[in-house]
């Protein structure tokens, strides 16, 4: 195996990231590894806990495929024990534990969704049931024997909830101890995981050391910001881009995105090198590339990431055929409403009354009502392209019909019910 030069992979390796724990080992590691044509085994890991990933869980992943393209082994690892415990991590109350069925399902999702970044040929899959499932009582008792209580309260959450007299299940107390142990398991080299995980990262290493293995390196990656610019990536805040969505969807959620956000997801979802796109930022902040045209291009790299060449070309079309040429694109997103969704009650009368900010909601254009009627004020609302003016909409409408949000356009399907 031919490495890149260390200061080379490491130069590449350190983009984006927040903390290594520590760096000069890493150096060391990448020094050996050059040497002697080793690579180094890279695990990140990942509960499936949901069945879609979004863009803020590719930030890891991408790390991954950083270590992948320097020649090292990427090991993504599937908490498929882990996650029936349920990561406590940045929590206040007991996780609802997952079923193993919920488990298995979601599980395999994750196998498809992460060769839209990983190298398929290149990657381990692994589980981390497949030594745990082995674990007899006496294993656990074992394993914890580790660490002792006190240093478990260490860790801001439970000692948060220590200290407010909420609940702490015993289980809970387990997961940093497997997580750590999944280390030993694999005898990694390199673990990757975000800020939020430092306490089981660091878990990892206490148990390689304990193991009498050498401790890996722990590289931090940030939560990724979501669409607002503000609180992190979750489908539940409305803020996401599932991978999985569609390529024109995806697109026109990143074109969105404020300046200032596109310079972190340059950084964080792409990988093009930090003086590429220093220098790309230096040509925006001169005037020699307009801004919107860096966005294009930031849009147009992510949906060829996780999509295609060809979708990503397509949905750029679409989109400029969308707001460039005022057409509607070939494809747009679909939204099935059942009519009582919407304040309809099934009602045959012609032209039907439908509530425009319940629409907004249902089909996840905005995350409330409030919100939407906000956006109906702020007259940034079409239906077949008429501007909404108020939240009860009384006119005749085709079925299907184009309803669209600033620069946000899908095509709402109306079914009875």
């Amino acid at each position: 195996m031919t490495f890149p030069e260390v200061d080379e992979q490491l130069a590449y390796l350190k983009k984006g990231a927040v903390e290594i724990i520590r760096e000069q080992e890493l150096r060391e590691r990448l020094e050996k590894s050059f040497k002697t044509g080793k690579p180094l085994k890279v695990k990140a890991g990942f509960d499936p806990t949901a069945p879609d990933l979004h863009l803020g869980h590719t930030v890891l992943i991408r790390k991954l495929k950083h270590f992948q393209d320097m020649g090292h082994t990427a090991i993504f690892l599937i908490g498929d024990f882990t996650g029936l415990i349920g990561d406590p991590s940045g929590r206040s109350a007991t996780r609802k534990p997952l079923t193993r069925e919920e488990i298995d399902r979601n599980a395999e999702t994750y196998k498809e969704q992460v060769f839209k970044i990983l190298d398929h040929q290149k990657t381990v899959i692994d589980f981390n049931s497949r030594w745990f499932s082995k674990f007899s009582a006496i294993d656990f008792i074992r394993l914890a024997e580790k660490y002792t209580v006190s240093q478990l309260l260490e860790r801001d959450d439970f000692h948060d909830r220590f200290q407010k007299e909420q609940p702490i299940a015993m289980h809970e107390l387990l997961y940093p101890l497997a997580m750590g142990y999944d280390s030993v398991a694999l005898e990694a080299d390199v673990e990757l995981g975000g800020t939020d995980q430092k306490f089981n990262l660091l878990t990892g290493r206490e148990m390689q050391r304990q193991h009498g293995q050498p401790t890996q390196v722990v590289l931090m990656m940030p939560i990724l910001e979501g669409l607002d610019g503000t609180q992190k990536m979750s489908k539940s805040l409305g803020n996401a881009i599932g991978i999985k969505e569609p390529p024109l969807e995806m697109y026109g959620k990143l074109m969105s995105i404020s300046d200032e956000l596109m310079w972190r997801y340059y950084t964080l979802l792409t990988d093009l090198r930090t003086a590429e796109i220093e220098d790309l930022k230096s040509r925006v902040a001169s005037g020699a590339v307009h801004a919107m045209q860096a966005k294009n291009d930031l849009a147009r790299r992510i949906g060829k990431d996780v999509h295609s060449e060809h979708a990503a070309h397509e949905a750029e079309e679409n989109r400029a055929k969308q707001f460039q040429k005022h057409q509607v694109p070939d494809e747009l997103p679909q939204c099935n409403v059942l009519t009582s969704q919407i304040g309809l009650g099934g009602a045959a009368a012609d032209p039907l009354p439908i509530e425009i900010d319940k629409l907004l909601v249902v089909c996840a254009l905005t995350p409330s009502r409030t919100e939407a009627q906000r956006k109906i004020k702020e007259r940034a609302v079409h239906v077949e392209n008429v501007l909404v003016e108020d939240r009860i909409l009384r006119r005749s409408l085709p079925n299907p019909f184009v309803l669209r949000l600033g620069k946000r356009m899908l095509k709402v399907h109306l079914r009875a019910g």
